[in-house]
């Protein structure tokens, strides 16, 4: 069984909340013995945490008896709480919150009903997070994909026109017009499937010049891609600067 509620201290916080922290969120307690408010504040804390059946860790840490630590953290009032998340701290307040507002803030660091639903990523699960939250980005491209390999085109359309300010669905749904509109673009669209991106850009960045009505479709299918290889990615700055080379 998973402690929900740990004692920690100067000498193990950097186990049990930092390192603890990088696998499952921690929330620290920095409190004292004779801090009233702290004692109004603790057991609300410990409830939040226990209904989370060890989602979340409380960690609670008496600052008279860890001032070092408490100092380092730049402690002036208490109680004052702090979440950690990845070695980091994510969010943090001072002083009592009434019981809403702490289900508020342990609600942000655990996966909500919608993102375990997608984490599970089939078809049945990526839709009931759609109806959790319509027009959700990642599900969208997902279930998107899954019905384009299927060759269900107008129900992935559907799905992904839907979906507000998304690289992705914006390039999947271009894809899957391009792939009906013109066929020379098979052999780039082939490349990418088999994990060739640079080839599949590189073919996409040929059919620029001649693609007349069908730029901007083109343009958002290597914008999509390049979205998921990231901004840091050697082929994403190389494409970037050719794309704009091509367009303009």
């Amino acid at each position: 069984m998973v402690m929900t509620v740990i004692d920690v201290t100067e000498d193990t916080f950097e186990q049990d909340v930092v390192e603890r922290s990088r696998t499952t969120p921690v929330v620290v307690d920095f409190w004292a013995e004779w801090c009233g408010p702290c004692r109004t504040l603790t057991p609300i804390l410990e409830k939040a945490a226990s209904a989370r059946e060890g989602e979340v860790v409380l960690a609670k840490l008496d600052t008279d008896a860890n001032q070092q630590l408490a100092a380092s953290f730049q402690i002036q009032g208490i109680p004052a709480v702090k979440a950690f998340k990845d070695g980091q701290v994510v969010d943090q307040f001072v002083g009592v919150q009434p019981p809403p507002a702490i289900e508020r803030f342990f609600d942000k660091l655990v996966p909500s009903e919608a993102d375990r639903l997608v984490e599970a990523g089939d078809e049945e699960s990526l839709r009931k997070a759609l109806e959790l939250q319509p027009g959700r980005a990642d599900a969208s491209v997902a279930l998107g994909a899954m019905l384009h390999r299927r060759g269900e085109e107008e129900a992935a359309l559907e799905i992904l026109d839907k979906v507000p300010r998304s690289f992705a669905a914006e390039g999947l749904a271009s894809r899957i017009r391009l792939e009906r509109e013109d066929p020379s673009l098979a052999e780039a669209f082939k490349a990418l499937d088999e994990g060739d991106t640079q080839r599949g850009l590189d073919l996409l960045l040929e059919a620029l010049p001649e693609a007349d009505g069908r730029k901007d479709d083109i343009r958002r299918v290597i914008v999509g891609v390049l979205d998921e290889l990231g901004v840091e990615h050697p082929t994403s700055r190389d494409t970037r600067r050719r794309l704009a080379t091509a367009l303009y």
